[in-house]
C-alpha cells in the first residue's frame, strides 16, 4: 500500500489500488503549489485514499473551470501534499510519495496545459500532450 506525507511527518496519508492517471502540470497554479516548474501527480480516487496521521489544513480556491478546488498541506511545515476537485479524485503530490517503486508508478502518462511550459523542459517522450485540462 503506497504511503506518503509532509516533510516534517505531521501529517501522512496511504491509498489502495493503482493510479488511475498520472500527469505533469504546468498551469500557474500547479507552478505555485509545488514551488518549482511544474507538479507531478498521481490520481486516486477518493475511497481509495485515508489520511492515517494528523489533520491538514486547507485552501481552496476558485479554478480555471470555475469551480473549487481545494488544496491540503500541513500546517507545521507547509508541504501541499494534495488536492480535491470537483472529480472525486484526489491529485496526489508525487513527491510528496515515501517509497521509490510507488514514485516510480508516477511515470506521466500526460502533460497539461503544455503551451504554458516553460521553454527549458523537455516533452515527456510517450505522454500525452494537452493544451488544456
Amino acid at each position: 500500500m503506497p504511503t506518503g506525507g509532509c516533510f516534517c511527518g505531521a501529517v501522512r496519508y496511504s491509498f489502495t489500488g493503482e493510479p488511475v492517471g498520472k500527469a505533469i502540470c504546468h498551469c500557474l497554479n500547479c507552478r505555485k503549489i509545488s514551488g518549482t516548474a511544474y507538479s507531478t501527480n498521481v490520481l486516486i480516487p477518493a475511497d481509495a485514499f485515508t489520511v492515517t496521521a494528523g489533520t491538514p489544513k486547507t485552501y481552496t480556491w476558485v479554478g480555471g473551470s470555475g469551480k473549487p478546488i481545494t488544496s491540503f498541506l500541513c500546517g507545521d511545515c507547509g508541504s501541499t501534499m494534495w488536492i480535491a476537485a470537483h472529480s472525486g479524485m484526489k491529485v496526489v503530490k508525487a513527491g510528496t510519495l515515501d517509497d521509490a517503486d510507488a514514485l516510480d508508478l508516477a511515470k506521466p502518462q500526460a502533460e497539461i496545459f503544455v503551451t504554458r511550459r516553460a521553454n527549458w523542459v523537455q516533452e515527456i517522450q510517450g505522454a500525452a500532450q494537452k493544451e488544456e485540462m
